[in-house]
């Protein structure tokens, strides 16, 4: 665990202070997740001289522990092939409506409009697509198909402001494709001819007199080496979600989580590397919860409620959805409940912590206020019967009355359930990249990609929205930094 100092700023080296350059190369890169890999495949083939710095003994980082789902639209192949209809303009009005508020609109469409592209990259380099479609929305599919919903596109709020689309691609592997998926973005990364050194930790910035980035300090063979970035830096090196102090600092809430979805270099090393040369960071609270309620996706037949016995979310949407609203609005408290004509044993596990033959025995041995579970069970059923949600909005079909006996409440808080977390603020980045201060001026020779910034996902979240967003950035990061744009 760090110590409280590190949560601060890092200080940075004086370039007039470092004796001697060990390395050299055009454009570093820190990291050697998706965006890493994607910044030095894209520096590489600009015909920069590229060196990539892994903490790690090998290429990967969380990227590779992912469901490997991501986030595309606006009309790729393998949308088409579905028979889905989609455009740059539908995507980006569902990205700034789920992943806000005060999303960047300049990133959500640039990314919108060069999506399908960025799918023919992908290709290009060695990820291959198969053109079907799963059913089962949110999580990965256990086959090698494709394309599935993980956003709640088909559920309120977001079915009445576009026509629902799926949009994430997961590439063509069975189960969890993330480690699929960086084994083909390092191989690229290697043909580009980027090099990589493994089991080096940077530690500081080198900083010129006027500002401009030029270079690192690294740790790598037990000691401690300068490599000079002739033209930029791009970090790449992941969230904070594994530093305890930066959590307690700035969003609290998320050290309640059962799971912690990041390597261990996911520590806000290069976060604070950055603040140290004067960069600015954004939405350091947010962060993305989810809580594997489905599938089977019977189970939103159920209804969700916080210990005062009320529903508080239509329980169709996204899991993460409700994983943010449970936690940082009721505290990471709620419970699911169903009947005997809706349980099943969903695939994280989830068991009944009361069964009860009447509602009323439900809510007391449930410890739920006298009579408000009942109240809200009445409610739901009146309506459900009809066909319609007045409060919430869920759709239709998944509304059933809760009229089985027996009754069973499953608590759903994070010290009962799996709730996996991690962090979504970070540094403050221009469309192209460029790591900003807080006037809002680029810091010259550096850029950012992926959880190491405040990406497309402001404060709500889409699953494939990490990997899409530090891929495509971390290829513009590269290519500008190729150029020594900033």
């Amino acid at each position: 665990m760090t110590s409280p100092a590190e949560v601060a700023a890092s200080d940075v080296r004086d370039a007039h202070a470092v004796r001697r350059w060990d390395r050299e190369a055009d454009v570093v890169v820190v990291g050697l997740g998706c965006a890493g890999a994607s910044a030095a495949i894209e520096a590489a083939e600009a015909g920069a001289e590229t060196l990539v710095l892994e903490r790690a003994g090998g290429g990967g980082g969380t990227s590779a522990l992912a469901g490997g789902l991501i986030y595309l639209g606006g009309g790729t192949p393998v949308q088409e092939a579905c028979g889905y209809h989609d455009t740059p303009d539908a995507m980006a009005r569902f990205l700034t409506a789920a992943c806000g508020p005060e999303t960047d609109a300049a990133k959500i469409r640039a990314y919108c409009e060069e999506s399908v592209a960025h799918f023919h990259w992908f290709e290009a380099h060695g990820v291959p697509f198969k053109r079907s479609f799963y059913p089962e929305p949110s999580m990965e599919p256990p086959t090698d198909d494709c394309l599935v919903f993980s956003g709640g596109e088909d559920a309120h709020p977001f079915d009445r402001l576009t026509p629902p689309v799926p949009r994430a691609h997961k590439p063509r592997h069975p189960n969890a494709a993330g480690g699929f998926l960086m084994q083909r973005l390092v191989a690229a990364a290697e043909r580009s001819g980027a090099a990589v050194l493994a089991d080096a930790r940077v530690d500081t910035l080198v900083v010129e007199r006027d500002g401009r980035v030029a270079g690192v300090v690294v740790r790598h063979d037990g000691r401690e080496q300068a490599v000079r970035a002739r033209r930029a830096v791009v970090l790449a090196a992941g969230g904070f979600i594994q530093n305890d102090d930066m959590l307690r600092r700035h969003s609290p809430l998320l050290r309640k989580c059962s799971i912690r979805l990041g390597v261990e270099g996911d520590d806000g090393r290069a976060i604070r590397m950055a603040m140290g040369a004067g960069a600015d960071v954004a939405r350091m609270h947010a962060g993305e919860v989810a809580v594997p309620i489905t599938p089977p996706r019977r189970l939103i037949r159920g209804i969700l409620v916080t210990p005062a016995g009320q529903r508080f979310i239509n329980e169709d949407a996204y899991y993460g959805r409700v994983g943010q609203e449970g936690l940082f609005r009721h505290g990471g408290r709620m419970f699911l409940i169903v009947d005997t004509a809706i349980y099943e044993r969903n695939l994280a596990g989830f068991e009944p912590s009361f069964v009860e033959e009447t509602i009323a025995d439900l809510e007391r041995a449930a410890g739920f206020p006298d009579g408000s579970l009942q109240r809200t069970v009445e409610l739901y059923n009146r309506h459900a019967a009809t066909g319609v949600d007045p409060l919430f909005h869920k759709h239709a079909r998944f509304l059933q009355p809760l009229r089985d006996a027996p009754f069973a409440a499953i608590d759903c808080g994070t010290d009962k359930v799996v709730w996996a977390t991690f962090t979504l603020g970070g540094l403050r980045t221009d469309v192209e990249s460029a790591v900003l201060r807080p006037d809002g001026q680029v810091i010259p020779g550096l850029f950012a990609a992926g959880r190491t910034t405040s990406g497309i996902a402001a404060e709500g979240y889409v699953s494939g929205i990490s990997i899409g967003d530090g891929t495509f950035f971390g290829r513009r990061a590269g290519r500008n930094a190729a150029r020594g744009a900033s």
